[in-house]
């Protein structure tokens, strides 16, 4: 574990904040390379990022509040991006920021006059290389870890950020996380080019992912995820919605003869 990966004097460089930037400019310049291919200025993937970028990031927050809205209350200065009272990216719902991205592309789309679904394809094999970026920095910074478990690549992680306090192995979710979105994207990169109807390659996107997403919630289930219904987490309910919604779509947008 590493939440900080270096200091430049009083600013410290925090492992979760690098990888996101990272997973965000690997993204970046593989949509830039994607939106050439399909006829759309590179550019315009530049403008549009930054709209992602910005809606994703406060619906990310603002969901992920209302989910640990308890916490918050106590804890109102955290409701911010702060930690300590320092500026920082934490505590971020992925299905929050896919919400707030989307509104994001439809906002860009319209003020572009480009085809929302056309845009959609182009960042669905970007957005899962982005997360798996994103999963590593959570690995590194030593949350959203699983259940306890006595496999040989188990991993215990600090409780709290003086590390006095350590979980006993667990599952590195995180990881799996990672390497199951990175399989999406090749995947996604096999189809592409069979999958006619525009728009259908971003909701197959969100049908694998929340698929991926739920199996990886069962190690955590109970454990350092939050349980919202009966035994299933926010995030397995939150997947099942998404899946059964992303394949009416795929369904719906299939060229017509």
């Amino acid at each position: 574990m590493h939440p900080t990966l270096f200091r430049l004097g009083p600013i410290s460089i925090h492992s979760y904040g690098a990888m996101l930037m990272i997973g965000f400019v690997a993204a970046l310049l593989w949509a830039r390379r994607e939106a050439v291919r399909r006829g759309i200025e590179p550019v315009k993937i530049v403008d549009l990022s930054l709209w992602l970028l910005i809606f994703g990031l406060v619906f990310a927050r603002v969901v992920f509040i209302l989910l640990n809205l308890e916490y918050y209350r106590a804890e109102p200065l955290s409701s911010l991006f702060l930690a300590q009272g320092k500026f920082a990216i934490q505590g971020l719902s992925f299905h929050g920021g896919l919400a707030g991205a989307m509104l994001g592309g439809l906002f860009y789309a319209s003020k572009a006059k480009l085809s929302w679904l056309t845009l959609a394809d182009i960042c669905a094999p970007a957005a899962a290389l982005a997360y798996g970026f994103g999963r590593i920095g959570c690995f590194l910074n030593g949350c959203c870890y699983g259940a306890p478990t006595d496999l040989p690549w188990a991993v215990s992680f600090a409780v709290d950020p003086t590390a006095t306090a350590w979980t006993p192995p667990s599952h590195p979710t995180q990881l799996y996380s990672a390497l199951g979105s990175w399989a999406i994207f090749g995947l996604l990169l096999l189809i592409k080019g069979r999958v006619r109807g525009r728009g259908q390659l971003f909701f197959i996107y969100l049908a694998l992912y929340s698929v991926m997403r739920f199996m990886v919630e069962i190690l955590r289930s109970g454990h350092s995820a939050e349980i919202a219904f009966d035994s299933l987490t926010q995030a397995q309910v939150a997947s099942a919605a998404l899946f059964v919604i992303s394949l009416l779509l795929v369904y719906c947008l299939r060229p017509k003869p």
